[in-house]
């Protein structure tokens, strides 16, 4: 990898713990596969699957980086072998296995996209991990339709905010649920039909009047806990609910003959331990469905703050205290 650094500056775990336990090391570069790039990032993602990471409950998968950060964006600056689709010098932003909170990152080739006209690359960095998270589940798995009834738990959450999008630009009549006013602002801002605070009302009741008899015909759910029976009563015939967390716990109690009796579909999934060709298919579906309206404008990404590389763990606590309304970023270098 010629004219590029022995060394760079990279967010180290040395253990499982609170975020003050991650430290802003120097160490080598990684070496991209055969079919990898090594991009010089400008700009990391932080979601929740960093903190559980910390936490000590996400480990990475085999032969993923220990370094957190699961979408970059910045420049390549070395291929691999079997590479033709990037060269030196493109600008990108990437799905990663792990590795983003650092100068120099290594993603697989095939999950990355070109930066979006318009878009900075602190912008770029804020969309892959959560494109690529409700693409995959709201679309492909449950696939959602225009005329349908959508529920987002969370949606001011950078899942949320991109899960509203992209049903409202599908052409769904969209449900959320938030924790107050400005949040309910901001997202029906962006697009939501229907909007309920469940510090301040009954989000189930409202919902379930709302949706009317026929019901909702997808949910994408975070939550867990006691939303997953409350979401399976809400589900219409034929209805389908995709589970990707469970902020309020994954070990639930319920009454399945409603699942039965009305042919619905409860499924789930995790992002980062999908086979890189599923995730090469994701990023080849996003590329013709989404970044067009991305570049149109008609999605737009929301960037709440930008810490720097070092501020990894006030990045952290504020992703923790759930205040923030849209993506938490770290910007890496210019």
């Amino acid at each position: 990898m010629p004219n590029l650094p022995a060394t760079m500056r990279y967010i180290d775990l040395p253990a499982q713990g609170a975020p003050e336990v991650m430290q802003l090391k120097t160490g080598p570069l990684p070496v991209p596969g055969e079919q990898d790039v090594l991009i010089r990032v400008s700009a990391a993602g932080v979601n929740r699957p960093d903190v559980a990471q910390r936490q000590g409950s996400y480990k990475p998968p085999p032969g993923a980086s220990p370094v957190l950060g699961l979408e970059v964006a910045g420049e390549v600056v070395a291929v691999g072998a079997s590479v033709d689709t990037w060269k030196a010098g493109d600008a990108v932003c990437a799905l990663t296995p792990g590795g983003g909170y650092a100068e120099y990152c290594v993603a697989p080739a095939l999950h990355c996209l070109p930066v979006p006209s318009g878009l900075s690359l602190t912008e770029a960095a804020s969309l892959p991990e959560n494109f690529f998270t409700v693409w995959v589940n709201v679309f492909d798995t449950c696939q959602l339709k225009a005329g349908d009834k959508f529920l987002v738990h969370g949606g001011s959450s950078g899942i949320g905010l991109t899960a509203i999008q992209l049903a409202k630009a599908f052409g769904a009549e969209v449900f959320t649920t938030v924790g107050n006013e400005e949040k309910a602002a901001f997202c029906k801002q962006m697009g939501a039909d229907h909007v309920f605070n469940y510090k301040a009302e009954d989000w189930f009741a409202a919902t379930q009047e709302r949706a009317g008899k026929g019901g909702i015909n997808v949910i994408l759910d975070m939550v867990g806990g006691d939303y997953v029976a409350k979401n399976l009563k809400l589900l219409a015939i034929e209805g389908r609910l995709c589970q990707i967390a469970f902020l309020q716990g994954s070990k639930v109690e319920l009454d399945l003959v409603m699942l039965m009796l009305k042919r619905q579909t409860l499924t789930g999934s995790t992002l980062r331990a999908r086979p890189d060709q599923q995730k090469a298919a994701i990023a080849l579906a996003l590329r013709e469905n989404v970044w067009p309206l991305i570049v149109a404008g008609r999605i737009k990404p929301v960037v709440k703050r930008i810490f720097a590389l070092h501020e990894a763990a006030e990045a952290h606590r504020l992703m923790e205290s759930s205040q923030h309304i849209g993506k938490i970023m770290l910007k890496v270098a210019d």
